[in-house]
């Protein structure tokens, strides 16, 4: 993996800059190893409610992933950034261009064979983020409980040499209203994508990488960079493709190591 591998599209989502639990190392390795025409950073790339109360998670790694984001946009990239519910202070700035990066609401992407797939953050679809702010910073809170969890868990897959694995993410996936939270909000973005003509949708905010038709429409979920670090990406035949960097980078070494 000496050269980057090349893709037409890349989007990636929810970083949350800032925060203890970015995993802004893996994110510049995968940076590092592919490039791109166009890249959608698809929200919550800088997690402004975190950076309200303190910038002490914030660090040199954090500064080089914009950076690095800066510098393939100075070198051709095409980057967009729709910013979701945790910089939605950029909203403000939609239509601007910064550093060669477009600030957008949303998006529409064509891809090479031809499908419209609208690109959003999706916390517009999530009822509790719309309505109960309180309750969504409770959620904040516990989420945060659960990622604390997740860290010593794989402190100490480390010290027996086992790779990364998000154990806050698969107990996420067996709760039940988290199953029926994420099915909701599935349905929700289907049916706004077809009301709108579109053969589908590239979201984030759940953290929950996805890719599946769902009544006619294409649904595409690119993950997170704090639990699974995962991206979506798109050859140049227009395939869609979710790629688990964590499974590559563990891959990548052991064919080193062989």
């Amino acid at each position: 993996m000496n050269q980057p591998r090349p893709w037409r599209t890349i989007w990636i989502s929810d970083i949350h800059l800032g925060t203890r639990d970015c995993k802004a190392a893996y994110l510049l390795e995968f940076l590092k190893h592919n490039e791109s025409e166009t890249l959608y950073l698809v929200g919550d790339i800088v997690d402004g409610w975190r950076l309200k109360s303190s910038w002490h998670f914030w660090n040199q790694l954090h500064n080089d992933v914009v950076q690095k984001v800066l510098r393939k946009a100075r070198r051709g990239t095409k980057v967009i950034l729709v910013p979701g519910n945790h910089d939605e202070a950029l909203r403000e700035f939609a239509g601007v261009h910064f550093g060669g990066v477009e600030l957008a609401l949303e998006a529409v992407h064509t891809t090479a064979d031809g499908r419209r797939l609208l690109v959003v953050h999706g916390d517009q679809f999530d009822g509790v983020v719309r309505h109960a702010k309180a309750i969504a910073l409770l959620g904040v809170w516990a989420y945060d409980v659960a990622l604390r969890v997740n860290h010593w868990f794989n402190a100490g897959r480390r010290l027996l040499g086992l790779p990364y694995w998000s154990l806050s993410a698969y107990l996420k996936h067996k709760v039940k209203n988290a199953v029926e939270f994420i099915a909701s909000y599935e349905t929700e973005m289907v049916a706004e994508t077809k009301r709108r003509g579109l053969d589908g949708v590239v979201c984030g905010h759940i953290h929950h990488a996805e890719i599946r038709m769902s009544d006619g429409v294409l649904y595409c979920n690119d993950g997170d960079w704090v639990e699974s670090c995962t991206a979506l990406a798109e050859d140049f035949s227009g395939k869609l493709s979710i790629i688990r960097w964590a499974e590559v980078r563990r891959e990548r070494l052991e064919g080193v190591a062989a």
